[in-house]
């Protein structure tokens, strides 16, 4: 039993973050390493035909949960589409970038990075904590708050 009392944040509590000023994906850390969980959970928000660059996580496996819009995902050699209701799973190691198909609308996931560490101290949880603070909007605020 711990005493430990529950974590509960609501969205204009976390701030949506660019990891580089030039982004075109916001992301905001739900939950992770500071909350003593090995696992982060992030909103995140990429603009009309915005895109993620390559990257990789040695350690981690990634799941995308694909709240709205439309984008594909690029996993090493593969390709695949995503829409509203989608559930991605990326291995660990795998070299991936997510792009929005869309010239017009936005897509939103709630993102959860298992087993958020390995050789970055603070896990990518801190590099999205570390970067350019952005701002929700109305469309973000309803797409997770429901309202």
């Amino acid at each position: 039993m711990s005493s430990t009392p529950p974590v509960v944040r609501h969205l204009d509590q976390v701030v949506p973050r660019l990891i580089s000023p030039a982004d075109t994906v916001r992301l905001a850390l739900l939950a992770g390493p500071a909350d003593n969980s090995p696992t982060s959970v992030f909103y995140e928000v990429w603009e009309p035909g915005g895109a993620q660059p390559d990257n990789s996580h040695p350690e981690s496996t990634e799941i995308f949960v694909v709240l709205a819009g439309h984008g594909t995902a690029h996993s090493d050699e593969h390709s695949v589409p995503l829409g509203p209701g989608d559930v991605l799973v990326l291995p660990p190691g795998s070299l991936h970038r997510i792009e929005n198909t869309s010239t017009t609308e936005r897509m939103y996931t709630v993102t959860i990075m298992a087993e958020d560490g390995g050789a970055m101290p603070g896990g990518f949880a801190s590099l999205v904590t570390a970067g350019t603070a952005a701002a929700w909007d109305d469309t973000d605020r309803a797409v997770l708050g429901g309202s």
